[in-house]
């Protein structure tokens, strides 16, 4: 959990920015930004807690190259406004190549365990190095030649574990302590979101004339988190994995569970500052600046998490209240029906239960 809180700096830093982006009307670059910027945050966090939970020592220097990892977390913040005011990626990059040499040493300590594991662990570490040594001949190239860099090591990172999983063999690792890993994670960022829209309804309380709009935002705001709390917490997040296809789904899956929680608290202030006539953003569009993280949430755990597990009663409602959240900035009343659908989710949530142990939707 500790390590966990030097994260939520980083992603509060990128929220703001994405909120700064798109009041400004830079919506399709402060989205892919975003995109970029989170991708090097979730990365270093999940490549971290999925190592933890096969080769925890919790000995002197496995803690002092986990604090490595978490100093390369508060340099990255420090590089994320350049990168979305500038496209300057240079301390970004260097933070998060900080973070992932750090990590290498933790795999070479690994993998002197020998059998299937220490060989798993020799390719994860010499996979790490090569992607990192990419990573730094990247920032010699010119500027328009970056971005189509980053996505084809995007995908050399992902492809790193499945080929020290495939080719070296199976890591030792325990289902229920790492999807607990994620679920934390999540409530987490869920509470740093909260945190960041109730800091900007607050602020902006202050200045407004006609607080009615303000209030059942911020009603909103609570509601929508409950929400996804209440969902997330629903399914056994154990029976999701098993095979390494399956594990694989799940953890790179929730790039797009915590990115969504991350950004909307940004679609929130971007709703603030449209409500306060700071923002460029016309409405019903500024509106899909938090339906559409709400939309993707409610999705992604879904398809991850709860459709195995979910009667045919839940898995109508929990993606019919996704689609229904996602159009409805196009209906007058976007403020009040959002939270009566995700209102009307958690109920059917509560009234039905996860699927006994054994027995999977089909």
């Amino acid at each position: 959990m500790f390590f966990d809180l030097v994260f939520v700096i980083a992603i509060s830093t990128a929220g703001s920015n994405l909120h700064l982006a798109l009041a400004e009307g830079h919506v399709g670059h402060g989205v892919l930004t975003y995109v970029v910027v989170f991708f090097g945050i979730w990365w270093a966090w999940m490549n971290f807690s999925w190592f933890a939970t096969s080769f925890d020592t919790d000995d002197w220097l496995y803690r002092i190259l986990t604090f490595v990892q978490m100093g390369g977390v508060l340099v990255l913040a420090s590089g994320i406004e350049p990168m979305f005011t500038g496209g300057d990626a240079t301390v970004l990059i260097l933070a998060y190549v900080v973070m992932r040499l750090g990590l290498v040493a933790q795999w070479l300590r690994a993998s002197r365990c020998g059998g299937e594991a220490g060989r798993a662990a020799r390719i994860y570490a010499i996979g790490i190095v090569i992607v990192q040594a990419l990573w730094l001949l990247m920032l010699l190239l010119p500027a328009s030649l970056q971005l189509p860099a980053i996505a084809l090591l995007i995908l050399a990172e992902l492809s790193v574990p499945t080929l020290a999983e495939t080719f070296g063999g199976r890591t030792p690792w325990h289902a229920h302590h790492i999807t607990e890993r994620y679920s934390l994670f999540t409530l987490i960022v869920l509470g740093e979101s909260l945190l960041a829209s109730a800091n900007a309804i607050i602020g902006a309380l202050h200045e407004a004339e006609d607080r009615t709009p303000l209030i059942l935002l911020a009603v909103l705001a609570m509601s929508a988190t409950a929400a996804l709390w209440w969902l997330d917490f629903w399914p056994p997040h154990h029976r999701a994995i098993g095979s390494l296809r399956s594990s694989l789904l799940y953890g790179y899956g929730h790039f797009f569970v915590l990115g969504a929680a991350a950004a909307f608290s940004a679609g929130i202030e971007l709703e603030i500052s449209v409500l306060a006539g700071e923002s460029e953003v016309l409405q019903p569009w500024a509106s899909f600046a938090y339906t559409v993280p709400l939309a993707v949430f409610i999705l992604g755990v879904w398809i991850l998490a709860v459709r195995r597990s979910a009667d045919r009663i839940v898995n109508i409602a929990v993606p019919l209240a996704g689609i229904l959240v996602l159009i409805d900035p196009l209906i007058p009343v976007p403020f009040a029906l959002t939270a009566v659908i995700l209102t009307a989710m958690v109920a059917v949530l509560t009234w039905r239960s996860p699927l006994p142990e054994g027995r999977i939707a089909a």
